[in-house]
């Protein structure tokens, strides 16, 4: 047994024993079980050239995780064959976590999301970064390829139940929160980064760079 110390002084307690951790949670179901077909089938070739949104998880070689969130017009994500996916690396902040982190690992998580679906398909497997120009330029949008692709080796395929979706209620417009009640994001730089700007400022040099800088 372990412990989380919080700023309060207060310990949380951890449970470090998988076989106590599954006497919790109660036996897996065998649809659970059995779901992982480790390929992708035209049901999920399917889902994933309809989905404009993905998660993509990595990991360092000493163990910090990162997700990263991919969205694309619908299809993005190329299906080269039901053991092969790739992914374009689109114009970014240029840190390249996710590719730092698949250079040291070689392995990637993928989510995909559908806008309304509480259905979400997902696929872990190895991967590599390519610049092959034959598959770069069937990627590109407005005639302007991407640097680079991700390149996953399906090994882990499978749906993943809606419970999340339902309880988050994420695609109910009455779900929605006002964007007044939460800081913009030239706001959190202007205040994190003790800019000069001021947060409407920063606001618009995002925005530009957006419209700039999209693909």
């Amino acid at each position: 047994m372990g412990h989380i110390e919080l700023a309060s002084g207060a310990l949380l307690d951890t449970v470090d024993d998988i076989h106590d951790i599954e006497a919790l949670a109660g036996p897996v179901g065998d649809g659970a079980r059995r779901k992982d077909i480790g390929r992708i089938d035209h049901n999920f070739a399917r889902f994933i050239e309809r989905s404009p949104f993905m998660l993509l998880g990595t990991a360092s070689a000493d163990g910090r995780g990162d997700v990263s969130p991919r969205g694309d017009l619908p299809g993005f994500v190329h299906v080269l064959d039901e053991r092969h996916l790739a992914i374009p690396e689109r114009p970014g902040n240029r840190r390249m976590d996710s590719i730092h982190n698949i250079l040291e690992t070689g392995r990637a998580g993928l989510l995909f999301l559908i806008p309304g679906s509480d259905d979400t398909v997902r696929v872990n497997g190895r991967a590599a970064v390519t610049r092959d120009a034959a598959l770069l330029t069937s990627m590109a949008v407005d005639g302007r390829p991407p640097a680079l692709a991700i390149v996953v080796t399906v090994e882990e395929a499978y749906l993943h139940c809606a419970k999340a979706f339902r309880r988050s209620r994420l695609w109910d417009p009455a779900a929605r929160i006002d964007r007044s009640e939460i800081p913009s994001a030239g706001c959190m730089l202007q205040e994190q980064l003790a800019l000069d700007q001021p947060g409407e400022q920063v606001d618009a040099y995002l925005e530009a760079g957006y419209t700039k800088t999209m693909w």
